[in-house]
């Protein structure tokens, strides 16, 4: 397999996305309502393709399940990554080490060793994500926020191959994708219908657009990411989409008021190298 151009632009696309819903729940008043509220924006947003597209292959529903329950996690850490720091410190570090453990993991799930060229990028692409997310880093300050992100890292490196191994066994990329969000959230929401039930009812009632498009955003972002990875290498695939971190630290610096601009733009400028080489 291979990255050509198409599914480059493609992955590139998702990533503003997925920078855009991190920015809407971090700037919320409320980041556990907000974040709950975007995982059932994201069920919600799939229910009208069901009609559509059949179910996926039984082969796939181990790592459905899997993937559901890892995502209680995912938006656990998330969630107590942003109540403890910055957009563009959190999130960073979230979508920088993932990569790496995507990469030296791919060998033993799917037999796929990156060439030189795939490494040198994904270095780059993580090491500029790093870079930015440690901007103004103060370990006093931010020691819970690292906590959280360095968790959440890990998570996400989980669900991506745990999703990659899905897809390619559910016999079409919709089929997984409007299957596996159906599900993703839910596990997440009826924790904190548990705990905040009264304040999650009104909060849905009152911010519903917000959600519905927050959680479309959730859904067109991976699920353009996981046909991805049916189509290119997974370590390259999973490094492209951490783009994302370029979008963020710049709604944190410029939206959120988060500073520390000329570093989080030498960053961004290891990411698009690390881009140019994965190309190459």
């Amino acid at each position: 397999m291979e990255l050509t151009y198409g599914v480059t632009f493609a992955v590139l696309g998702a990533a503003l996305l997925h920078a855009g819903w991190n920015a809407m729940v971090k700037s919320g008043k409320d980041v556990m309502l907000d974040t709950a509220l975007v995982a059932l924006g994201s069920s919600a947003a799939v229910v009208p393709f069901l009609a559509f597209v059949p179910p996926p292959e039984p082969a796939s529903w181990p790592w459905l399940a899997a993937s559901a329950l890892i995502h209680v996690g995912y938006f656990t850490a998330l969630a107590g990554a942003y109540r403890a720091g910055d957009l563009s410190h959190g999130y960073p570090i979230m979508r920088g080490v993932a990569p790496l453990i995507v990469a030296l993991s791919a060998l033993a799930w799917f037999g796929e060793a990156p060439r030189a060229a795939t490494w040198g990028g994904v270095l780059l692409i993580c090491g500029g994500v790093l870079w930015l997310g440690l901007a103004g880093f103060d370990w006093r300050r931010s020691r819970a926020a690292t906590g959280w992100a360095l968790a959440n890292a890990g998570i996400i490196a989980a669900y991506t191959l745990v999703d990659a191994a899905g897809v390619r066994a559910a016999g079409g990329a919709a089929r997984y994708v409007v299957w596996c969000f159906l599900f993703m959230g839910l596990p997440y929401v009826l924790l904190v219908i548990a705990w905040r039930g009264g304040d999650l009812a009104a909060h849905v009632r009152r911010y519903w657009r917000r959600g519905l498009a927050g959680g479309a955003c959730v859904v067109a972002s991976y699920g353009i990411a996981l046909w991805a990875m049916t189509r290119a290498p997974v370590a390259a695939v999973a490094a492209l989409r951490e783009t994302a971190v370029i979008f963020g630290a710049l709604l944190g610096v410029w939206l959120l008021k988060e500073g520390h601009v000329r570093r989080r733009l030498t960053g961004a400028a290891a990411v698009f190298a690390g881009v140019v080489a994965l190309k190459l």
